[in-house]
């Protein structure tokens, strides 16, 4: 799917209500730093991170364990702005990506920034370590009913897809959400992302808008209604192999709720 060079709207006249460019700690009223811990266990599910100041090093090292053995080989390190899950056993929470989930840890609710719609800005630099990819999310809380599991992929790039013009899938993902259709798209985006750019998602009335530096990838007309968690990974998908430790950085997080 080609770029286009349309811009995009610029960022609401007002402070934002999310301006992270990690300069102190990790803050624990905007960041949980564990990825989806409620289908697993809370060492295999936390992330591996370096405080840049400013910035944020997510990585994946080399003695890191898989973050379900079920869904192994896969590492991860990963930020998401809230929890939720049902009780132990349960199959209530949060992201059910496959049909045989159960809940290993319950996990406290919380929601730290889960607008239903608005902006957000994430400037970020893509891993090219071997068999990575780094994405970025909304995803539907599911808290207050299962349906509300529509995703917004603001980007999903893989290692090998990086070069002067990098490969990058974007758009919306259904998941069990039936007034949703899924329409994913892999753009050529004419910049190299494993320098930092600034990722774009605008959705709300219908309609969600995907760009990257200002400039528009994807225009679709449908958008999740409900609480959304924003998502920041970086995967290792496959073999363990090549040099550790492999790493992503992200340098500024800015969001709206409209």
């Amino acid at each position: 799917m080609p770029f286009t060079f349309e811009k995009l709207p610029p960022a609401p006249d007002r402070a934002p209500d999310v301006d992270e460019s990690f300069t102190g700690e990790l803050s624990s009223k905007l960041w949980v730093p564990s990825y989806l811990p409620h289908w697993t266990t809370p060492e295999r599910a936390r992330a591996r991170y370096a405080l840049l100041r400013p910035g944020i090093e997510l990585r994946i090292d080399a003695d890191q364990r898989d973050w379900r053995p079920e869904d192994a080989p896969l590492r991860v390190s990963n930020l998401q702005t809230g929890v939720y899950s049902g009780p132990v056993g349960s199959a209530i929470g949060t992201h059910r990506h496959r049909a045989d989930l159960e809940v290993r840890t319950e996990t406290r609710q919380q929601l730290l920034f889960a607008p239903s719609r608005g902006r957000v800005d994430i400037t970020l630099a893509a891993s090219r370590g071997s068999n990575c990819m780094v994405a970025a999310w909304l995803i539907g809380t599911e808290h207050l009913s299962a349906r509300d599991s529509g995703e917004i992929c603001i980007l999903e790039i893989d290692a090998d897809a990086i070069g002067p013009a990098t490969r990058v899938r974007s758009g919306i993902k259904a998941h069990h959400d039936p007034r949703m259709t899924t329409d994913m798209a892999e753009v050529i985006v004419p910049v190299d992302a494993s320098q930092p750019h600034t990722w774009t998602a605008i959705w709300g009335h219908g309609e969600t808008v995907i760009g990257c530096d200002g400039r528009l990838l994807r225009r679709i007309a449908q958008a999740p209604d409900y609480p959304l968690f924003l998502m920041i990974d970086l995967f290792e998908i496959g073999p363990r192999g090549g040099t550790y430790p492999k790493t992503a950085t992200v340098h500024q997080v800015r969001g709206w709720q409209h």
